[in-house]
């Protein structure tokens, strides 16, 4: 018997109460809310439970809500498979902008180093706990975090960009 969506959520309902909310289903995937300070938690019960079965961390990823409240501007998102019952979870995190920080899932996954140092470099997310979290892709003397919205896409500064050549002109012709 698969492993249905009502099933997952009334276990971490049970075990975690309002620490999960925001139940959603988006295409195949059951969605929902985690508090910062239960993800890990959270993630070794899906991971652990005989039932669930959550062995497989596929992704994780952060997100910049700018104009979102002071402690949702920032978010992790998770996202775990059973391969036994073929069922994926998503879940997401928020973090408040002034200390963007979540505890490290290292501990259970080892693929999460990677995943964590990188959203750490683009986004500032600090992972308390991991065990390297410096730098991955950009230079270490970088002080700014690339895919913070308040950073402009391009440098107003280039000069070797002429946008007529793209045909994009603000002048009528």
């Amino acid at each position: 018997m698969a492993l249905e969506t009502s099933v997952i959520q009334d276990k971490l309902t049970n075990k975690f109460g309002d620490n999960v909310t925001s139940f959603s289903q988006i295409k195949d995937i059951l969605t929902f809310e985690v508090a910062a300070n239960s993800t890990n938690d959270v993630m070794r019960f899906l991971k652990e439970d005989e039932t669930l079965r959550f062995n497989f961390l596929t992704d994780l990823c952060g997100v910049h809500y700018p104009d979102n409240e002071k402690d949702r501007q920032f978010a992790v998102v998770y996202h775990m498979h059973n391969w036994v019952d073929n069922v994926r979870v998503r879940f997401k995190t928020f973090l408040n902008a002034d200390n963007p920080e979540v505890a490290t899932v290292t501990n259970l996954f080892l693929s999460a180093n990677w995943q964590e140092r990188e959203t750490y470099d683009f986004y500032g997310i600090i992972f308390k706990g991991h065990p390297q979290l410096k730098r991955i892709l950009n230079m270490d003397e970088m002080v700014s975090f690339p895919l913070r919205k308040e950073f402009p896409l391009e440098d107003s500064g280039r000069t070797d960009k002429d946008d007529r050549f793209f045909g994009r002109t603000t002048t009528n012709s």
